[in-house]
């Protein structure tokens, strides 16, 4: 059965350690919802997805739409990890993104326009891989 995952159930821990493309959801203003995918780490309570400042889930974040969910799938286990963004600018955090982006995926090109978002985690789900 799916349900609630805690942040320190091992196996969920390892899941996003291994190779998963993941889809990133966002809010337009009409609250519809923009699915993307994206390459995404989760470090403790902190999910991260480095992004161009141009994109439209940048874009989302920026006029307010922080409520977000990021969800990863590899046959019958899946998590969707849910939490406010944030966007920042700054070369420490970006580079902090880019770090993480680059152990679990490769070194991504470069991006002078490149921001990173940071999704502080509040909640999360998964498959009964993670919850029992």
């Amino acid at each position: 059965m799916s349900g609630p995952v805690p942040l320190s159930n091992p196996a969920l821990l390892d899941f996003w350690t291994e190779r998963h493309l993941c889809t990133f959801t966002t809010l337009r203003k009409d609250g519809s919802p923009h699915v993307v995918a994206v390459g995404a780490t989760l470090l403790g309570p902190v999910a991260r997805v480095i992004s161009s400042s141009t994109s439209a889930h940048v874009r989302h974040i920026r006029a307010g739409q922080v409520r977000v969910a990021i969800c990863q799938v590899d046959g019958a286990r899946w998590t969707t990890v849910e939490g406010t963004a944030t966007v920042y600018d700054s070369a420490e955090k970006v580079a902090e993104g880019v770090r993480l982006y680059a152990a679990r995926y490769r070194t991504p090109r470069p991006n002078p326009a490149r921001v990173v978002i940071e999704i502080s985690v509040t909640k999360v789900l998964g498959s009964s891989a993670f919850t029992g």
